[in-house]
């Protein structure tokens, strides 16, 4: 049996947050149920700039309004009480007939499942809330469905063995589960997520793990799924403890968007445990500034602070975030907390997407916007996934005019033209590559001797060699599987 994720067992996450419900006054909280209960939107309520910029205490909601600030704050509790179905998404917003038709004719595609964290978030009257467009269901979602395309980018066609792609020479992407915490409604995976929950059985992870040590050309592992921290801690450290033990394996990264749409689960257990098995890497997705809140900036914290690189991917879709002043708020808070922006990618070709979906030239407007206008490092590489597998491709605007031999004509981020001076020399040889690589290789060979003096293979069973990365002297130890802490074991088929 497959092990479903709500059942998993692991110590109560100790996360503390700035609650949202203490900036919020009565008086407007009190405002905003009056009108949920009479079924109106009051001027006072449009104008609330809490309830646009931190959404409500969860107290407000009539479906939560008994829950105590402590099971609020359990991710198991979370995951567990998702909004699912119509007649619970109406106690918590005023759904227009567009939305409501939406989820019930997407029922039989998409599953809608959104944390009661995302749903409090969302602004219970304003149907362009950038929170509510991306997980209520619209009707526009059928408008594709239909058009056979249901893997645009190919994945499947490079799937080498269970949940492992192969699609770019030197990494993998490891698709672990098929679950997450939420759903967005712009998901590209969509064959694959909203399915009955499910986490690949011991047997399949071994297969692919075979298939890693046998292609040690591969050295970088993005772990993903579904969401990979929907599993229990225990699950997710026999997948990285074993991808660790692989010599070949330089990187080990995980792809979550848990820190936006539950950051209960970025626990202190959770974080050091990751640590163990440096150098690790974080890419989360914020889409809209809306999304850092206390509780997310706090998870974000949690997650750096203990050493973990953290990256984050914004996916440019149509009256959500493809405007230049969104993008360039977006971009100044993730660097105010410590996320590097990476991709800003434009909406797949997948069928029901068709209404998130901006022409390209809108990319290219919000990258003029920010390239030399803010800081270099708060600009994110523009791509487009290309379909059938053809992978990123970054899209920029241009900047050089014309090259001629003697000169670079370009301009610049105001518009002003400049001149560039080409150098006489053009022989750009490195004379000291060939022979730093070939040092490189000898040493490489003489550590494999030395640790493996007999030629003896490496074992494959339960027990585990693991160096901890914050041990003296970088002391082995031994590990085995069972042994790992909390939750139920990955299941053996």
């Amino acid at each position: 049996m497959l092990e479903p994720a709500r059942s998993l067992r692991t110590r109560r996450p100790r996360l503390k947050i700035a609650a949202r419900d203490a900036s919020i006054r009565p008086s407007k909280v009190a405002s905003v149920v009056s009108a949920q209960k009479r079924g109106e939107r009051s001027a006072e309520v449009d104008a609330d700039p809490h309830l646009c910029r931190q959404g409500r205490p969860h107290t407000s909601v009539p479906l939560w309004k008994d829950v105590p600030a402590e099971k609020w704050a359990d991710w198991k509790w979370q995951l567990s009480n998702c909004v699912q179905s119509l007649e619970q998404l109406e106690q918590v917003i005023h759904l227009t007939p567009e939305e409501r038709q939406g989820v019930i004719s997407t029922s039989g595609e998409f599953q809608m499942s959104i944390t009661p964290y995302l749903c409090a978030l969302m602004d219970p009257y304003d149907p362009s809330c950038p929170v509510r467009m991306q997980f209520v269901p619209r009707g526009a979602e059928m408008s594709g469905i239909g058009s056979g395309v249901t893997d645009s980018l190919g994945e499947d066609a490079h799937r080498v063995a269970p949940g492992l792609v192969h699609r770019y020479p030197d990494r993998v992407l490891f698709l672990v589960n098929n679950m997450c915490a939420s759903y967005c409604r712009f998901c590209t995976r969509k064959r694959l997520t909203g399915l009955p929950n499910e986490v690949l059985p011991k047997q399949q992870i071994e297969q692919s793990l075979a298939y890693l040590r046998g292609h040690p050309e591969v050295r970088d592992v993005l772990v993903s799924g579904g969401d990979p921290l929907t599993m229990s801690d225990k699950n997710l450290e026999f997948v990285v403890s074993r991808l660790r033990e692989i010599p070949s394996i330089e990187i080990i990264r995980f792809g979550t968007k848990m820190p936006m749409f539950l950051p209960m689960r970025i626990t202190d257990d959770l974080v050091k445990m990751l640590a163990k098995y440096h150098p690790v890497w974080i890419n989360t997705h914020f889409n809209h500034p809306k999304e850092l809140t206390p509780e997310s900036r706090a998870a974000c914290a949690r997650i750096v602070n203990a050493g973990i690189p953290l990256g984050n991917q914004t996916v440019l879709l149509r009256g959500v975030n493809s405007s230049p002043r969104i993008v360039k708020e977006l971009m100044h808070q993730l660097v105010r907390n410590r996320l590097r922006p990476y991709y800003l990618f434009q909406c797949d070709n997948e069928e029901g997407l068709e209404h998130f979906r901006t022409p390209v030239e809108t990319g290219i407007e919000i990258m003029e916007s920010l390239r030399g206008w803010t800081t270099g490092f708060a600009v994110p590489t523009f791509v487009i996934d290309l379909p059938g597998g053809g992978g990123k491709a970054p899209v920029a605007p241009n900047y050089v005019n014309a090259l001629t031999q003697h000169k670079a004509m370009m301009r610049n981020f105001e518009g002003r033209a400049f001149q560039y001076p080409q150098p006489t020399q053009t022989d750009c040889t490195v004379r000291y590559e060939s022979k730093w690589f070939e040092a490189g290789a000898a040493l490489a060979a003489e550590a494999a001797t030395q640790s493996n003096p007999q030629g003896a293979p490496r074992s494959e069973g339960p027990e585990l060699t693991v160096v901890p990365s914050h041990a003296e002297g970088a002391t082995h130890w031994p590990l085995r599987i069972e042994d790992l802490p909390g939750g139920e074991p990955i299941p053996e088929a």
